[in-house]
């Protein structure tokens, strides 16, 4: 009885831990994303220019190094929120872009429910049924490592069709892994909510943003 009941508190403790990373994790993903909205509102609204390739690369690794090394203190929240605000300003180009176009604030909406749909399908899924997705671990990261080799590519060769090329594996791959992040969080592989946070944002941004690219580039063949 007395190795029962041990084993029971112990799997409480585990549940409880899980819970809160869980809940933290989706609170803070709540403040960022709205944060980001405020600050692509704000370049969306002043015009403002978009950095450039390799600035925008060279200030979201920077973020991300300092996120990871600070992810167990307030700073790490901190960074957390410059790299989600400065994320957010990098829409506002994208945004005018958009709402340039015929049907542009249709296409923008667009964007956005299929990014919130493909969030709630893919967490809800892991949630409810609680599948362990660490195997898509191998597959996500050689999958980035392949677009951002393309990416680097493209900058040179500015090749339309590549972009949409890689616009078009994006969206899956993210979608994968919100549901391998979601199944770390509930299988304790991940136990920091800042991390968690980061790497759902990210996600959900760049679904967004291919999601929005490739509804850009059907309505300019129309």
């Amino acid at each position: 009885m007395n190795d029962r009941s041990q084993m029971y508190v112990g799997q409480q403790q585990i549940a409880g831990s899980v819970n809160k990373v869980l809940r933290n994790t989706y609170a803070l993903l709540a403040m960022t994303l709205a944060f980001s909205a405020v600050t692509a509102t704000i370049s969306t609204m002043m015009n403002l220019p978009y950095p450039g390739f390799f600035i925008t690369l060279i200030l979201y690794i920077g973020l991300l190094f300092g996120i990871h090394k600070t992810k167990d203190s307030a700073m790490g929240i901190v960074l957390t929120f410059a790299l989600t605000g400065f994320l957010g300003y990098t829409l506002g180009p994208l945004l005018n872009m958009a709402l340039q176009m015929p049907g542009g604030g249709e296409m923008v909406a667009t964007a956005l429910g299929g990014t919130a749909l493909t969030f709630f399908a893919t967490s809800g899924y892991v949630l409810s049924t609680k599948k362990d997705m660490s195997k898509l671990g191998g597959l996500i990261t050689a999958g980035i490592i392949m677009v951002v080799v393309a990416m680097l590519a493209n900058f040179f060769f500015q090749m339309p069709a590549l972009q949409l090329a890689l616009s078009a594996i994006m969206i899956p791959l993210m979608a994968m892994l919100i549901m391998y992040q979601t199944s770390e969080i509930i299988h304790g592989g991940e136990r920091n909510y800042i991390l968690a946070t980061v790497t759902l944002y990210v996600s959900l941004y760049n679904l967004f943003v291919n999601l929005l690219t490739l509804l850009m580039a059907f309505n300019g063949d129309d």
